[in-house]
C-alpha cells in the first residue's frame, strides 16, 4: 500500500515506516482475491502484479485462490519489500507515474492495486501508467476506503469530519479513531467510476467489503451495508483496460 508517484520526503519517510497500517482487513483481501479468481478463471499462467505490495499480506491471500499464476509484488519502499518477499516470493522495486514501472508495455495480465490510489499524490499518472503495463482488456482490481460509507454519511450531518479522510501526518483531529494511515484523497463510488473511465478504463462490477476498524457493535450493520456498495465502507473495483 505504499506505492506513490514520488510522494515528497515528508510522505516518504511516513510510509517507510513499519507502523503505519497497510490495509484495510483480511475482509477486504478476500473478496478483492475472489474477483480477481473469477475474473482469470479459465486462464492459465497469467502475470499479475501487485502495485503497491505493502508487506504481501494482501498477495498472499490472492496466491491462494491463483495457483498456476504469477504473481509479482511491487513497491518502491525496500522495507516493504523485505516484509513482503517471504510471503509473495517475487517482489521488484517500482514507482508510479512517468512510465516508472519496470515492465514492459501491455506485460501484465491483471494488475492488484489494494488501498494505494488514496495515497497518491498523481492517482492520473498512476493509472496512466498501470494501462501502459496492462495488455489489451486487462484487469484492473481496485480498492479504496468510501468517503460516502453509511456511517460517513450520518458523520457528516453531524459536522464530525468523515473517517478515512486526515486533515495532519501528526495526528488525528475532528474525525473517530486513532491511526494515521496517510490518506490524500479519498472516492465516492460515483467519483471512481467516472475517474476510471476517464482513464481508459471499462467498469466490470463494483462490490463493496467491511471496514475491520468498524466497532464490534456496528460490524454486522457494517456487513449487510455491502449489499449496496455506494454506502459500503470499502469500494471493490473489477475494471477493464479499454482495448
Amino acid at each position: 500500500m505504499t506505492t506513490t508517484a514520488r510522494p515528497p520526503a515528508g510522505l516518504r519517510d511516513f510510509y517507510e515506516n513499519p507502523a503505519v497500517p497497510v490495509a484495510s482487513g483480511d475482509a477486504r483481501s478476500r473478496r478483492q482475491a475472489r474477483m480477481l479468481a473469477t475474473a482469470l478463471r479459465g486462464r492459465a499462467g497469467a502475470t499479475v502484479l501487485d502495485v503497491g505490495c505493502g508487506d504481501g499480506t494482501a498477495a498472499a491471500v490472492t496466491a491462494r485462490l491463483l495457483p498456476g499464476h504469477r504473481i509479482i509484488g511491487v513497491d518502491w519502499s525496500q522495507d516493504a519489500l523485505r516484509r513482503a518477499a517471504p510471503r509473495i516470493g517475487t517482489v521488484v522495486r517500482g514507482e508510479l507515474g512517468g512510465g516508472a514501472l519496470p515492465f514492459a508495455t501491455g506485460a501484465a495480465d491483471a494488475v492488484l492495486f489494494a488501498e494505494v490510489i488514496e495515497h497518491l499524490v498523481d492517482p492520473d499518472g498512476a493509472l496512466d501508467e498501470l494501462r501502459r503495463v496492462l495488455a489489451p482488456g486487462g484487469h484492473l482490481m481496485l480498492s479504496t476506503p468510501n468517503l460516502a460509507a453509511w456511517y460517513n454519511r450520518a458523520l457528516l450531518l453531524a459536522g464530525v469530519q468523515p473517517v478515512f479522510s486526515e486533515v495532519s501526518l501528526r495526528g488525528i483531529h475532528g474525525r473517530p479513531g486513532s491511526e494515521v494511515v496517510g490518506h490524500l484523497r479519498l472516492y465516492t463510488a460515483r467519483a471512481l467510476r467516472q475517474f476510471l473511465a476517464a482513464s481508459g478504463f471499462e467498469v466490470v462490477r463494483l462490490a463493496g467489503a467491511p471496514f475491520h476498524g468498524v466497532p464490534r457493535a456496528l460490524r454486522p450493520l457494517d456487513r449487510l451495508a455491502c449489499a449496496v456498495p455506494g454506502a459500503a465502507s470499502i469500494l471493490l473495483v473489477h475494471a477493464r483496460r479499454a482495448r
